[in-house]
């Protein structure tokens, strides 16, 4: 797969990457919505968060917001925008129940066990995630991809997020490995790939959607 034979080691973003965050997130939201009995067309509140909550993530990697203000601000934002008004309380009560859910569903893209079985024998493989601690190892157990891995460096574990040098330097430390001898692969062209590349790793941009971005090896899917 990779033309430079000293590469020992492979770093996976979890996701959007692996892990088909949009898709279990909508089923995640499905569950909440029927648990809370909230009638609400799913297909057009998906429509109006997705966009939100990406921007309130780049806000929490930046470390403008914490995590509170995150679970919070994407849903009230969405709810605001499709003329919905909660009490906090209740906001509080769905952003738990989602963060409960999210991991009940566990679909990763086409071809992600056959390319870590492909991997897995000549590479050792991590993750490095900027996810919630207490739900990306959830997803990792319930997808049953976790025994593919040597390491798993989390954001709130390290204390930074995903484009910081650091949580990269740590990871590498983990890995008992070098730059140079390692391979980031990921969805998201600042945390991922820029963040990676500061550090001196190789880079491969997973890219499903196919979003044009110059000078970055591409992969276009999994399968």
């Amino acid at each position: 797969m990779f033309k430079e034979k000293s590469i020992t080691d492979i770093f996976f973003d979890l996701d959007h990457t692996l892990w088909d965050f949009d898709r279990n997130s909508s089923l995640a939201f499905q569950k909440v919505f029927e648990t809370h009995k909230i009638q609400l067309d799913l297909t057009e509140f998906l429509k109006v968060y997705e966009p939100i909550n990406l921007n309130y993530w780049k806000l929490y990697r930046d470390e403008v917001i914490t995590k509170q203000q995150l679970r919070r601000g994407r849903l009230n934002d969405a709810f605001k925008l499709i003329e919905l008004e909660f009490s906090q309380e209740i906001i509080d009560q769905l952003a738990i129940s989602y963060i409960d859910f999210l991991p009940h569903n566990n679909h990763l893209f086409p071809g992600t066990f056959e390319l870590l079985e492909y991997l897995k024998p000549n590479y050792k493989l991590h993750i490095i995630t900027n996810g919630f601690e207490e739900v990306q190892f959830k997803k990792l157990n319930n997808s049953k991809i976790q025994s593919y891995f040597a390491s798993v460096t989390n954001s709130e574990r390290v204390g930074v997020k995903k484009p910081n040098p650091k949580i990269f330097n740590y990871a590498l430390d983990q890995a008992m490995t070098i730059p140079e001898r390692s391979v980031m692969i990921g969805d998201n062209i600042e945390a991922d790939i820029h963040g990676a590349k500061a550090v001196g790793m190789h880079t491969i941009f997973f890219n499903p959607l196919d979003e044009i971005q110059q000078d970055e090896p591409m992969v276009k899917s999994l399968s």
